[in-house]
């Protein structure tokens, strides 16, 4: 394996992404959005197990090298980032990696907050081909009823933040415009699988939704 930093012109500025790289090389790629925390280890750590798995990983940096251990300061580095700006700094990652590596379809994922960019991502995005966002809010109806692309939902039963009624109107959007999405729901909280977080990391869950959409994105790329 081998790590880079890839430095490119975000939607704001100047940010890097986290990379890593099969040595072997591979045409399989995985865009991996940070939890509210920022580009942390935890996130780095998900990015080495996606190349672990032999595909590129790559963790955009969304808060341009900020980072936050307590979660006020996480909710408001969440907030000053204009869900726009986020989009364009996934596009913009898009055309960095394509340009250097010669990619040209990406799988996405991420948690939390990165839950809600890929999700989004995936609606307004091209080059996206596979989107796997763990329990990350719901774009508006308008917005969703243009995804395309191949997606699994992961969600949390015992979330309070994306909670059942959300997840309902999800999958009733998903009906009616019989959009490409399965719905999947573990018996868990909030982030069940950060497992730097005892409080609320499930094993038994995070271990299935790994080999869940590692199988998906392997299909799908």
């Amino acid at each position: 394996m081998s790590e880079e930093i890839l430095s490119f012109a975000g939607a704001s500025g100047d940010t890097t992404a986290y990379i890593a790289k099969p040595d072997g090389g591979t045409t399989k790629a995985v865009i991996i959005i940070q939890e509210y925390w920022g580009l942390n280890d935890h996130i780095r750590d998900i990015t080495r197990r996606y190349e672990d798995e032999g595909f590129l990983a790559i963790a955009p940096d969304m808060y341009y090298g900020k980072t936050a251990t307590v979660a006020a300061d996480a909710a408001k580095l969440m907030q000053e980032l204009p869900i726009e700006d986020g989009v364009e700094t996934i596009r913009r990652t898009i055309a960095a990696v394509s340009e250097k590596y010669g990619v040209t379809h990406f799988g996405i994922t991420g948690y939390c907050m990165g839950g809600t960019y890929a999700l989004r991502a995936a609606c307004e995005v091209e080059g996206l081909s596979a989107c796997a966002p763990f329990y990350g809010d719901i774009p508006p109806e308008a917005i969703l009823s243009k995804l395309r692309v191949p997606t699994i939902f992961i969600s949390a039963t015992k979330d309070g933040w994306i909670n059942e009624e959300k997840v309902a109107q999800l999958e009733d959007i998903t009906a009616r415009y019989e959009l490409p999405l399965e719905s999947v729901k573990y018996e868990a909280d909030h982030a069940f699988f950060n497992d730097t977080r005892p409080d609320v990391y499930v094993e038994s869950a995070a271990r299935d939704a790994w080999a869940l959409v590692t199988g998906f994105f392997n299909d799908r790329l």
